[in-house]
């Protein structure tokens, strides 16, 4: 018998990878199981304009497994509000991971799939739209212009949107969206446990002045040269250029057999543009022996500048929670995490996400191929008599659906204006 002898360092990898997992920090995970409403506290808000819409504790219309459940929208046109609390803590000093999964079942065509980090005392039966947050996060899908992960920070009251694009996934499988935010003020966007974009809040968010400015001050030298390229001074002008007519008679025409010159006047054929003539003579161009390049101004240092090594630092989390518009619902959240460990949130994401994620996509596959049969399978009623009465209200048919067209593109525009506005 055959033994397979461990490398005494990778068994120390090993148990050192094992232990960083152990003494990560959990503030907030949810798997949303059969006690989930417990734990969560769905808003009133908008409900007094019958525009709050509920909740459904689903694994959804295909999955990869029926027992992992989470909550989903179930009504079109509504706004959602629910939060969860949990104990209240400072992300000082600390990495801030900010995790959960999000599946669009519905197509969705205007909508948000993100959720929100709220500091502080909250009425979370009120929780809505004007709620002050800390973090927002996740993806945002309306329209065939927005498409992307929203990632927004509250610094000073104020809300502050990432300058870099980051696309979202827009298909109707799961997928996780996970925010890395560093004690060196870096930070990082994955979405299904890969990197999608990473720097420093710095530079990617307007939180602070620029620390560098352009020398208001400064001027470009009366000699700087900033032609790249110049005309050939020994380049000469062909002799009768200018004699080159820019059209000329038509070889081909030929004059009509009816003509008459009497009472047509003189005949002349027609013009076509000159093959010959080239435009206006320009002599051709050349590298310029004493370009200098585009001339910027020297950056100075910004007297508004003031660092913040707190820049990062959110002092009181308390609260994680979902708060959007949707036109069209379906959208299903899972798997909520706030810890310190990326690493953590990457094992959560293998065993939820990473566990199921194919056989959910084999699920949807089915999905889709059975309801294709089911529409070609449909039955058409050949009816003599229900023809006679559909072929009289023609008319009338292509007039109401004409109307419910046009109604329809300008509800989406309606949606559209509101999810901007939102």
């Amino acid at each position: 018998m055959a033994f397979r002898v461990l490398h005494p360092n990778f068994l120390s990898l090993t148990l050192l990878s094992l232990l960083a997992v152990a003494s990560a920090k959990v503030y907030f995970e949810e798997r949303f199981d059969d006690e989930w409403e417990n734990r969560w506290v769905k808003s009133d808000w908008k409900k007094d304009e019958n525009l709050a819409g509920e909740w459904n504790y689903t694994s959804g219309k295909w999955h990869g497994d029926p027992n992992d459940k989470g909550i989903q929208t179930s009504e079109d046109h509504r706004f959602y509000a629910i939060s969860a609390e949990y104990p209240e803590f400072s992300n000082k000093d600390k990495t801030l991971v900010f995790q959960f999964s999000v599946k669009h079942e519905q197509k969705l065509d205007c909508g948000g799939g993100y959720m929100k980090l709220l500091s502080g005392e909250v009425d979370q039966k009120k929780f809505g739209g004007d709620t002050p947050y800390s973090i927002m996060f996740g993806p945002d899908i309306c329209g065939y212009s927005t498409k992307k992960v929203h990632a927004i920070l509250t610094y000073n009251g104020t809300n502050h949107l990432i300058k870099k694009d980051v696309p979202c996934e827009t298909d109707q499988l799961t997928h996780v969206y996970t925010f890395i935010l560093r004690p060196d003020a870096t930070y990082s966007i994955l979405i299904d446990n890969q990197e999608k974009q990473t720097g420093s809040l710095y530079s990617d968010w307007d939180l602070l002045p620029p620390k560098k400015i352009k020398d208001p001050e400064a001027k470009k030298p009366e000699d700087w040269d900033d032609k790249e390229y110049i005309p050939d001074p020994e380049d000469k002008k062909p002799e009768g250029y200018d004699d080159i007519l820019k059209e000329i008679p038509d070889p081909d025409a030929k004059k009509p057999e009816d003509w008459d010159d009497e009472e047509d006047g003189e005949w002349t054929p027609p013009t076509i543009a000159n093959p010959e003539y080239k435009g206006p003579w320009k002599p051709k161009k050349i590298k310029n022996p004493n370009y200098k390049g585009k001339w910027k101004a020297p950056l100075i240092d910004n007297p508004d500048f003031k660092d913040d090594p707190d820049l990062y630092v959110f002092p009181n989390l308390k609260y994680v929670g979902i708060e959007l518009w949707q036109v069209k619902s379906g959208t299903l959240f899972d798997n909520v995490l706030i810890t310190d460990d990326p690493e953590y949130a990457k094992q959560l994401a293998e065993e939820t996400w990473g566990k199921h994620k194919d056989a959910e996509k084999a699920a949807f596959e089915e999905a889709e191929k059975k309801e294709e049969e089911e529409s070609k399978d449909d039955p058409v009623d050949s009816d003599n008599e229900e023809d006679e009465e559909e072929d009289a209200d023609d008319d009338s048919d292509a007039e109401s659906k004409t109307g419910a067209s046009d109604d329809a593109t300008e509800t989406k525009k309606e949606d559209e204006a509101l999810h901007d506005e939102l």
